[in-house]
């Protein structure tokens, strides 16, 4: 497909909460990189997973996909995917693990720290603690954690964490 704009202007309206509009774009890049890591995986699926994942359900990502005219199978592997995107023990297939990964990578940028750190009323630093104890060790990948670590060290950085 490659050409994914018509998807993120077709889930535009759903991404207005809790800074979707932010997370899910970054969180595409991240994606983009991991299937350059793993040719074998479906683009398509793992692309338009991320997109959707936070589409407020299954139910409304198969809406976006079917005003698209995507057929019914794709349709339900997305839905799979976006059932399990939360779940840890859900992992079944490389798509899967990508959409997982990429969806917590955007964190470990300044500007998912920035986001974030508000929503658990903490600062940078302490937010930016929390994702090497407890996030670093959810993912899936290790090309992931290799991003996470190189992001999170640039971020620590660009933030003054040592500092501040």
């Amino acid at each position: 497909m490659n050409n994914y704009n018509q998807i993120f202007k077709a889930a535009e309206k759903y991404m207005r909460v809790r800074k979707n509009d932010v997370h899910i774009p970054i969180s595409f890049a991240y994606a983009l990189k991991l299937i350059e890591k793993y040719p074998q995986a479906n683009a398509d699926l793992a692309a338009i997973g991320i997109i959707l994942h936070e589409s407020e359900g299954v139910r409304l990502s198969a809406e976006v996909l079917k005003s698209l005219n995507f057929p019914t199978d794709f349709i339900q592997k997305i839905g799979e995917i976006i059932d399990g995107h939360d779940t840890r023990s859900y992992a079944k297939s490389l798509e899967d693990e990508i959409v997982r990964d990429a969806d917590k990578l955007w964190r470990f940028t300044a500007t998912g720290v920035s986001i974030a750190c508000d929503w658990f009323k903490q600062t940078p630093t302490q937010y930016a603690n929390r994702l090497e104890t407890d996030i670093i060790p959810l993912l899936d990948l290790p090309e992931s954690v290799e991003m996470a670590r190189a992001d999170l060290a640039e971020t620590r950085q660009l933030l003054l964490c040592g500092v501040i």
